[in-house]
């Protein structure tokens, strides 16, 4: 076997070797198997460079033949890297597209659902409505207010938008943010800005919920002092929550009583009564 040969069979099984490190790396951090190819390719084109830079000089030529080799080259050189190119996976603007139809077919089900049976809510409360102002109208036959203000009493609304008080607190929770800082069921902030509040409904009573949010200064949990020095908990809630987002967020954390999940007790600040289940925590829940 002559030099020239040796030296091609080494610089072409270095190329192997180097390849098939490249494609284990890129397996190792997990790289889509396109990646991986790719990075083999490269190795196997860093092999005809070596390969070239070995070959023989060619002799000079001048004129129309040096015309004709550079085109010639270039044409080669293009038809293999076009070629090499067109044996990968190609990006396709319909198959894209497939792809999101089928990730947001299911979520256009689910909110079609969700809007027929918000539809289907709202038709009971107004029925219910119609019934309570037809209760009231017949005790008022039988039995006619006794003042002008027992008269003027409305009948009571059904929730907005047809939506529970807790359904409706669970919808501020999100949309203020609230995960940013607490955890429910496992899910929310990984950072310790704020305490756990799976059970927190066993520890406070719902005008303690009222006056934290719209005061954070008026008690923190157990284990957050330096947070709350440091007034973690924004005071914005005052000014850009309404009453009724308030009472609906505060009914909603009323509800979460699991006592497998270990929840932060209270410290209160601002005052030194004793406040809401604090005052018995042995005694179950109201």
């Amino acid at each position: 076997m002559s030099r020239s040969n040796r030296s091609l069979m080494k610089k072409a099984l270095l190329g192997a070797i180097v390849g098939t490190i490249l494609i284990g790396v890129a397996r190792a951090l997990a790289f889509p198997p396109v990646f991986q190819r790719m990075f083999f390719i490269y190795a196997m084109l860093g092999v005809v460079v070596f390969v070239l830079l070995d070959a023989p000089a060619l002799k000079p030529l001048s004129g129309m033949d040096a015309l004709v080799a550079l085109v010639a080259f270039y044409a080669l050189l293009s038809a293999v890297y076009i070629g090499g190119a067109s044996l990968l996976p190609q990006y396709d603007p319909e198959d894209e597209k497939g792809k999101i139809d089928k990730l947001l077919k299911a979520k256009r089900e689910k909110a079609g659902h969700e809007l027929k049976n918000l539809d289907q809510l709202m038709q009971q409360a107004e029925a219910l409505d119609r019934k309570t102002q037809e209760l009231a109208a017949r005790l008022n036959r039988l039995a006619p207010a006794s003042t002008p203000e027992a008269a003027a009493l409305p009948a009571p609304k059904p929730p907005t938008g047809g939506m529970s008080l807790v359904a409706r607190g669970m919808e501020v929770y999100e949309l203020h943010e609230c995960y940013n800082c607490h955890k429910i069921g496992g899910k929310g902030s990984v950072k310790k800005r704020g305490p756990v509040l799976d059970n927190i409904g066993n520890l406070l009573t719902i005008e303690d919920f009222k006056k934290k949010i719209f005061d954070p200064a008026y008690l923190y949990a157990e284990g957050f002092e330096k947070e709350h020095k440091k007034g973690v908990m924004p005071d914005k809630y005052k000014d850009l929550m309404s009453e009724e987002e308030l009472d609906a967020l505060s009914a909603y954390l009323s509800t979460l009583k699991n006592p497998s999940v270990e929840t932060p007790k209270p410290v209160f600040v601002k005052t030194k009564v004793e406040h809401g289940l604090l005052r018995d925590l042995s005694a179950p829940p109201q």
